[in-house]
């Protein structure tokens, strides 16, 4: 049996779906994100990286797309689907 490999948003590879494990941020933070549609459970693929470190855009769920910061996809822990390119 192989261990789930866990992985943070940011380094998660362009069009890689993964589902989101934990939301490691403050409470406020946590809220909002789950407000938008990411929150524990939801299939998530990183569409574009905006240059300079800006936004990630990422689809959520196949029905939702948005821009999340860097600082806060960092603090996204997230599981690759499995097949998903690493």
């Amino acid at each position: 049996l192989q261990a789930t490999a866990v992985t943070s948003l940011d380094a998660l590879p362009l069009h890689a779906p993964a589902t989101i494990a934990a939301l490691k941020l403050s409470d406020r933070e946590a809220t909002w994100l789950r407000a938008v549609g990411l929150s524990e459970g939801c299939l998530v693929t990183v569409l574009r990286r905006a240059p300079l470190s800006g936004p990630l855009h990422v689809r959520v769920d196949e029905h939702t797309e948005l821009a999340i910061d860097r600082e806060l996809a960092l603090h996204v822990e997230v599981t690759p689907a499995a097949g998903a390119p690493s």
